[in-house]
């Protein structure tokens, strides 16, 4: 593995524990319970070795997946956003800066719509 390579892995990965770190914190902190779910999602991808090619952020409740190396996205990079509104109504978009290519609202985490929305992005270039 090269030296860039190397860096990518350790920056998403690093991305991964403070976004998990900021949910608990919203979580144990301020009450936001309908979060509580994304632990059990973030670890499930990170199973599937996501956490190797994925950035992961938070705008605030909403968790973003990117494959950004840098933190912050241009108007070019496509991403993931799950906005989960309540424990049971959750919104998930693909897009980039400008265009939304997917939206739906799903009942649980666990749809196939995300699941497939994630291999789409995990098409793209790292950049």
């Amino acid at each position: 593995m090269n030296e860039r390579s190397t860096e990518i892995l350790k920056r998403f990965s690093q991305s991964w524990a403070e976004t998990e770190k900021f949910f608990r914190d919203l979580v144990e902190k301020h009450g936001w319970e309908r979060l509580t779910q994304l632990f059990g999602f973030i670890e499930k991808l990170r199973q599937q070795g996501y956490e190797k090619s994925f950035r992961l952020g938070a705008s605030v409740n909403r968790l973003i997946i990117s494959r950004s190396v840098e933190h912050g996205l241009r108007d070019d990079q496509k991403y993931i956003v799950i906005d989960i509104l309540e424990p049971r109504n959750i919104e998930i978009i693909l897009r980039d800066g400008i265009k939304i290519y997917r939206e739906y609202q799903i009942e649980s985490l666990d749809d196939s719509r995300l699941e497939k929305l994630i291999k789409t992005l995990g098409s793209e270039l790292i950049t």
